[in-house]
């Protein structure tokens, strides 16, 4: 018997789940591990695999998971929840790109396909735990008893903002092993761990199931009628004046200047999008600035509500900073939050993730900015 339970670890095939599966290992946990296949080929439309391999579904990636437990003396399975995922996050995807938004998938998964799938297969297994290799923490607030999710040390990497989602029964049997560690100290654990097919392997930034990296072209394999429905549409200044053609409105987010193949003399940004009409607007970097935001399917982290004013620091992308930002309730499932100074593409079908210190206090999902 282990002295601290047994763990299902979510392993990848990556270098960060690997050292998590073998540093929980050497803290005396009995560790199993898991790799999901989330998606397929056939899934992405694609008929043939891209040339270079990406993801954390490929054969490649689950036979270093393999590697990896066999070097390290534990039980490693590879689980099909293909199903659960594509209903649930690629149909997300899509949808929100049919509405004018612009999704983050990662998200979607952890809060309700990742987690949720490991939970299953851990009570399966007589797990008491589950681990995965994110770059995020938890503890339990004496206090007020809940659960709290809170940075990283390794602010490069941090992942907290991807796991807002988690609600306090998954987080109160999660484990993060990596939290408290750097990028560049994780790849010299797997070194000295003999883990060295792994150890400098390159992190995937692509969307799993958009191996190739083109979410247009998926989007026209996924829904071909629906996209050939809508057609092409105008590009339109804010003024209402026809300045170009555009490809249809899914194809473009909020913020996005690359790609447009339109000419003014200046750069242009996608400023809003107007689905009844397929009309997308274009203007100058300033017309992006906004304060305020309503978001809504809250998730309450550090605090059961709201209801009182706070303040707190607001990321709305990934890769943000934070700003400082007052935030209240305005429903059981809706959020109000309004920035100290104006903010640069609050993008709808994004996250927004509200943080006291490094303490996750609550995040939802933007549905408008206003001024």
């Amino acid at each position: 018997m282990s002295k601290n339970g047994r763990v299902l670890v979510a392993m990848s095939g990556g270098v960060d789940s690997s050292v998590a599966a073998a540093y929980l290992r050497d803290q005396g946990y009995e560790v199993v591990g898991i790799t999901m296949k989330t998606w397929d080929y056939a899934s992405s439309g694609l008929t043939t695999a891209p040339k270079k391999e990406v993801g954390c579904c490929t054969i490649g990636s689950m036979n270093d998971a393999r590697g990896v437990a066999i070097k390290m003396g534990f039980t490693h399975f590879v689980v099909d929840i293909r199903e659960e995922f594509g209903d649930w996050v690629i149909n997300r995807f899509t949808g929100d790109y049919m509405a004018g938004r612009t999704p983050n998938p990662c998200v979607l998964c952890n809060t309700h396909i990742k987690w949720t799938a490991l939970l299953r297969r851990a009570d399966d297994l007589d797990c008491d735990f589950i681990a995965t290799g994110h770059y995020a923490n938890v503890r339990k607030d004496e206090k007020t008893g809940r659960w709290v999710l809170f940075k990283g040390l390794d602010q490069n990497k941090d992942q907290s903002y991807a796991l807002w989602g988690l609600p306090q029964a998954q987080l109160a049997r999660s484990i993060f092993p990596l939290g408290q560690f750097t990028k560049p100290a994780i790849r010299e654990m797997a070194r000295e761990y003999g883990l060295i097919r792994v150890a400098d392997k390159k992190d995937s930034y692509e969307i799993c199931f958009i191996p190739d990296n083109d979410y247009r072209g998926f989007l026209k394999r996924r829904n071909p009628e629906a996209i050939a429905a809508i057609g092409k549409g105008h590009f339109k200044q804010s003024d209402g004046k026809v300045v170009g053609e555009h490809e249809g409105y899914p194809f473009y987010t909020i913020g996005q200047r690359r790609g447009l193949n339109i000419a003014l003399g200046e750069p242009v940004y996608v400023t809003r999008i107007d689905v009844e009409t397929n009309t997308v607007f274009i203007g100058p970097k300033e017309e992006l600035l906004q304060k305020a935001l309503v978001a809504r399917e809250v998730n309450f982290v550090k605090y059961g509500d709201l209801r009182e004013e706070r303040t707190v620091t607001a990321k709305i992308r990934y890769k943000d900073e934070g700003a400082p930002a007052l935030v209240w309730q305005t429903g059981d499932d809706e959020l109000q939050v309004v920035f100290a100074e104006n903010r640069s593409a609050i993008t709808p079908g994004q996250s927004v993730v509200l943080y006291e210190g490094t303490d996750v206090v609550a995040g939802a999902w933007i549905r408008q900015a206003h001024a």
